[in-house]
């Protein structure tokens, strides 16, 4: 499982105009799911993501977690994180889980994310959405489940 994290201000998702998820202060995580992963790696992003320090505390200093300023998520789909342009000029999308595998982890990303008592919204999976952002920072990291080491 891969993700983007974005600090932010604010985002939003919009789907045909409409605005169907929105944050103030937190996290933008778009999230590709690759076609081995499971409900552990799930567990391991999500809670990552939730303990990462990168909100500053009073003296200027990446100290704070998402929990910790409490911040909300904004969880977008994004199989094109799973891309791998080392052959040729177009993308392969080979490793990207199949919507019947993904949906449910992302899903699942989602509501480990609730049970840490964070907000989130969301955007529509598999759905073209309009994302838009105010980075705070800015502060963007890229996660990889399958990195651990």
């Amino acid at each position: 499982m891969r993700a983007v994290v974005q600090r932010v201000k604010e985002a939003k998702v919009e789907v045909d105009n409409i605005v169907i998820g929105k944050i103030g202060r937190g996290l933008l995580i778009l999230l590709g799911v690759d076609m081995d992963d499971s409900e552990t790696d799930a567990q391991y992003l999500a809670s990552k993501i939730a303990g990462l320090r990168i909100f500053a505390d009073a003296n200027e200093m990446m100290n704070l977690s998402l929990t910790d300023v409490r911040g909300a998520a904004l969880v977008v789909s994004q199989f094109t994180l799973l891309g791998d342009c080392r052959k040729g000029k177009r993308p392969s999308f080979a490793h990207a889980a199949r919507p019947e595998k993904a949906k449910p982890l992302y899903n699942r990303f989602i509501r480990i994310l609730k049970e840490k008592e964070i907000e989130v919204a969301t955007g529509k999976f598999g759905e073209m959405m309009d994302v838009s952002l105010i980075n705070d920072g800015p502060v963007t990291l890229m996660l990889d489940s399958k990195k651990t080491f």
